[in-house]
């Protein structure tokens, strides 16, 4: 995949930054444009649960659940993250993403782009042990982050190689534990004939709790969320500038 095929890729945006995103091709409108530090600064003031509209708008099953049922499991997985976070720390005696990621023996990579995908990925863990960190988003994220304005509403605790990494690790942690951990035990039923009944795992529950893990590690004052729009930015502003108007709407905070 070339940096091209990349900022082609961004359109449209079908799921937030740390899954995988669609490449359906059509021609995108032109969005309001904002400047980033307003975008920065009205999504960090977002407090995490209340991200759960728009977490849950990029979950397959979403219309199967009600509103009730979407703000408890986004509190359960979100907790269980940070629990999970706690659980490795004191395991491994460190919160250093990178550090838990050598204690763990994972394999960690750090290449430019992905190869050989339609799909965007800024980061992916592949099982078993791979995690997979493309850095043309980080250091396109880290030019950002020289203007002060942007690296004072982000704050010194975004290190986004490392909160990336974090993310990823997370996805290993739960798939070891899968036997107990929250986010596979969780399930809904999608139908039922007499004893027989298919129930199934809810992605969100996994991305949230990887979340909620990312941030506990990084000591991060804010929801990872905001990632979403601020990597994005690093290749289209406009797709950003999109993305931005979305979430405040599904959070209750736009549309005025």
């Amino acid at each position: 995949m070339t940096k091209d095929d990349l900022k082609q890729a961004l359109q449209p945006i079908a799921r937030g930054l740390f899954g995988k995103q669609g490449t359906n091709r059509y021609q995108r409108p032109v969005f309001t444009s904002y400047p980033l530090e307003t975008m920065l600064a009205d999504l960090t003031a977002i407090p995490p649960l209340a991200w759960y509209p728009y977490v849950f708008s990029r979950e397959p099953l979403n219309g199967k659940f009600n509103d009730g049922q979407r703000r408890e499991w986004m509190e359960k997985a979100w907790k269980c993250g940070e629990e999970y976070a706690e659980k490795m720390s004191a395991e491994f005696g460190t919160e250093n993403p990178v550090l838990l990621a050598n204690a763990m023996k994972m394999k960690v990579e750090y290449p430019t782009l992905p190869e050989k995908t339609d799909r965007v990925l800024f980061a992916e863990f592949r099982d078993p042990d791979n995690i997979r960190i493309y850095m043309d988003a980080v250091k396109k994220a880290d030019r950002l982050l020289s203007d002060d304005r942007v690296r004072e509403i982000l704050t010194d605790k975004l290190n986004v190689s490392k909160l990336l990494l974090a993310h990823e690790l997370f996805h290993y942690v739960e798939e070891k534990y899968k036997d107990e951990i929250y986010t596979q035990q969780e399930k809904i039923r999608l139908w039922s004939l007499g004893p027989v009944h298919n129930d199934s795992t809810i992605y969100a529950l996994g991305e949230i709790a990887a979340m909620g893990f990312a941030a506990k590690l990084n000591d991060l004052p804010y929801a990872p969320w905001v990632m979403d729009v601020f990597l994005v930015y690093g290749y289209s502003e406009n797709e950003a500038c999109g993305l931005y108007d979305e979430i405040m709407t599904l959070v209750g905070k736009g549309g005025d």
